[in-house]
């Protein structure tokens, strides 16, 4: 599953009742993936409670237990202006390009233009990426290039692993970003902000 997005994809969904992703105003299904040094972890933020006990079976765990839920309320219920959060996002940062009077979608490949498409969208997300000395507090730590079949035809995506510290300055941006995601490709593992604690 994890070399392929389509069926990651497939397999986090079959994991809600079918209508689960279907109401855009509670929020969507986002997933990421977490590749650490010891261990590789899905997230997942959702409407609704998960349940993968048959993708425990797939696995062959089917005797433990290996994942667990949180309500996401005490987070958004606790946002206010001003606090300082560290972050990570993985996204498709993407454009728009005319072509021979066409319009297309193309994703920025340079970590440097890829850096400027998060910052151009961080008043409409809610934040600044800003330290307090207005030094920029966001990086680009990696990207991955992935092409895989859906239905039958290949689909290219390019995802952009981002982390660093933000500051709130709309709490109601800052929860519709959190619940809908940001950018393309949230089918695929994009969009899904996360935040921690910002170490002092």
């Amino acid at each position: 599953m994890l070399a392929s997005p389509e069926m990651l994809h497939a397999a986090v969904l079959s994991s809600f009742p079918p209508s689960t992703d279907a109401a855009p105003d509670d929020g969507r299904v986002l997933w990421s993936i977490d590749r650490g040094r010891e261990k590789t972890a899905l997230w997942i933020l959702s409407p609704a409670v998960p349940s993968f006990e048959h993708l425990q079976e797939q696995a062959g765990w089917s005797q433990q237990k290996t994942w667990e839920t949180r309500d996401y309320s005490g987070l958004i219920g606790k946002l206010m202006k001003g606090q300082r959060y560290a972050f990570r996002l993985v996204a498709n940062p993407v454009h728009i390009v005319t072509e021979g009077g066409v319009k297309k979608r193309r994703v920025h490949q340079k970590p440097e233009y890829q850096l400027q498409w998060l910052l151009d969208r961080q008043e409409a997300m809610g934040v600044k990426f800003h330290s307090e000395d207005d030094v920029v507090a966001a990086t680009v730590t990696g990207s991955e290039h992935l092409v895989f079949k859906r239905r039958g035809r290949n689909v290219t995506l390019v995802r952009v692993a981002y982390r660093g510290l933000l500051e709130v300055t709309d709490c109601d941006l800052l929860e519709k970003t959190l619940i809908s995601g940001i950018g393309k490709g949230k089918a695929y593992g994009c969009g899904l902000l996360t935040l921690a604690k910002a170490s002092m």
